[in-house]
């Protein structure tokens, strides 16, 4: 049996210090999509859910999004509400990572977008592998030559 394959997906994150577990979500979203459009978080969100500031800027977040060849579109966004991102930008299919599963955010996430008739796929999370992991104490960093 084929998976299915939908016109336009969505997918959504922070995109911090991007690493090899973003471009396996992007790879693997846009095998199930002809035309990927994915939101990336601003600082102002990150801080307000996450109590603390990205890394990397949004401008330069979003400049990185847009030029990974599997994205077809990219965005800034200010909300989690993907209703409302939906209203803005329609989309058949939203993607998320398998690490999110059974979440209550996620769960009541789900049910909104099924009652417009989006449908859900949680990708595979790349194990061992996360913005917050790579942030480590100025000591444990490689320093420049």
């Amino acid at each position: 049996m084929s998976e299915p394959h939908y016109k336009v997906g969505y997918t959504q994150g922070v995109y911090d210090m991007f690493h090899i577990g973003h471009l396996n979500l992007l790879n693997n979203a846009k095998k199930y999509c002809d035309y990927l459009i994915v939101g990336v978080n601003t600082d102002r969100l990150v801080k307000s859910y996450k109590n603390k500031s990205p890394v990397i800027n949004e401008r330069d977040r979003l400049a990185i999004i847009s030029n990974i060849k599997v994205v077809n579109e990219c965005q800034l966004v200010n909300t989690l509400d993907k209703t409302e991102i939906y209203n803005t930008h329609p989309f058949d299919v939203i993607f998320i990572g398998s690490d999110w599963k059974g979440s209550s955010r996620w769960e009541q996430t789900e049910k909104d977008m099924a009652k417009l008739g989006v449908a859900f796929i949680y990708l595979p999370y790349t194990q061992g592998i996360s913005s917050t992991g790579l942030r480590l104490d100025k000591d444990e960093r490689i320093e420049e030559s």
